[in-house]
């Protein structure tokens, strides 16, 4: 002991054999003080669960990677809808809720893409790298053209 009021106080708080009446009663009410032992501090904070959970991902190795997955993705699927406008090209009749559309691709279309199509419209047929589909929403223009392998969708000519 240095022989400093309250110092066996705060050593430990059940113990208040050299403490002042005033320095007991702060020690035994088990309120922690700041540097100075003049006012209060406040109890230390601890992480919420979703800092503490971050914080975990951060901290491994696989963690980091599927986050680095999962930020990949969401840009790839960010980039397919900015770029799915783009690729709408033409004009079409504007007093048409329904339209016909050719949809061209890099390569020859297979049977999976033709039923992708159909899920928009009627698909009428192919014929090289492109493909008919009859009876498209304008509303769903964009969303046929969203896939990364659509190059192009223009109107159907008559």
């Amino acid at each position: 002991m240095s022989g400093v009021p309250g110092e066996a106080a705060r050593a430990s708080p059940g113990r208040a054999a050299h403490a002042s009446p005033g320095e007991t009663a702060r020690a035994s009410s088990g309120a922690r003080r700041d540097a100075s032992g003049t006012g209060p501090v406040a109890p230390p904070r601890r992480p919420g669960p979703l800092r503490a959970l971050a914080a975990a991902v951060l901290r491994s190795p696989r963690g980091r990677t599927v986050l680095a997955l999962l930020v990949a993705w969401a840009a790839f699927e960010g980039w397919l809808s900015w770029a799915a406008p783009a690729k709408v090209v033409g004009e079409f009749p504007p007093d048409r809720e329904r339209v016909h559309v050719l949809v061209t691709l890099p390569f020859a279309p297979e049977r999976f893409h033709v039923l992708v199509f159909q899920r928009f419209g009627r698909v009428s047929g192919t014929d090289g790298n492109t493909v008919e589909v009859r009876g498209v929403r304008r509303t769903e223009l964009s969303r046929l053209a969203r896939p990364y392998w659509v190059d192009r969708v223009e109107p159907l000519k008559p």
